[in-house]
């Protein structure tokens, strides 16, 4: 590409992505055709895809923009240097100011599961690698306090703030988000003082 036109499309794709982004959350990825991306970015078709090949590349650059910010999330409270327990309470919290957010539409990664069952789907793919870098997060954040069960309490830690995501767009956002801070804080105590085994432990 030219070295005189680099900036262009380089503002062209920034503009297509925010605008996709923003459609695509608030009202489904199948439900926005690439029509109304190019009129709302005010771009021609070309110009799309010059920098997406087809829809798909667009929904995974969408979906990579949303797992960027959550790592820098998760990597904000990390760098904290507070204990690992403080360390999961503050990504919790960052959790619920996301519920409580407005147009908040629930977990942008569920949301495109359910649209994309197929687990061939590169966008299935995509879902399932930023699923697993979270549990991992998690599951070491668990193992600093103690070795044993971290990885059980990481899956029931997903679980509920899975269950929050999904519950804090149909139900009031702020009853939802201090039942899923009470229910980490439940956890921290439980996992602290025994060998975890799983939620049924709890």
């Amino acid at each position: 590409m030219p070295s005189q036109s680099e900036g262009r499309p380089s503002e062209a794709r920034s503009r297509l992505l925010s605008t996709a982004t923003r459609l695509f959350y608030a009202e489904g990825i199948h439900a926005v055709g690439i029509d109304r991306i190019v009129a709302e970015a005010q771009v021609t078709r070309a110009t799309l895809y010059r920098h997406f090949p087809g829809k798909e590349e667009l929904v995974l650059a969408y979906l990579n923009e949303v797992d960027r910010a959550m790592r820098g999330q998760a990597d904000e409270a990390v760098a904290a240097g507070l204990p690992a327990a403080d360390t999961i309470r503050a990504l919790s919290e960052s959790i619920a100011r996301s519920i409580q957010s407005p147009g908040f539409r629930g977990c942008a990664f569920l949301n495109a599961a359910a649209e994309y069952p197929d687990p061939g789907s590169p966008v299935h793919q995509a879902v399932l690698g930023h699923r697993q870098w979270f549990l991992e997060t998690v599951t070491e954040l668990l193992a600093k306090i103690q070795d044993t069960g971290a990885e059980p309490a990481a899956r029931h830690f997903v679980m509920m703030r899975d269950g929050a995501m999904a519950a804090g767009c149909l139900f009031d956002p702020v009853l939802i988000c201090e039942t899923f801070l009470h229910g980490v804080e439940r956890l921290l105590q439980v996992y602290a003082a025994t060998d975890y085994s799983g939620p049924a432990g709890a």
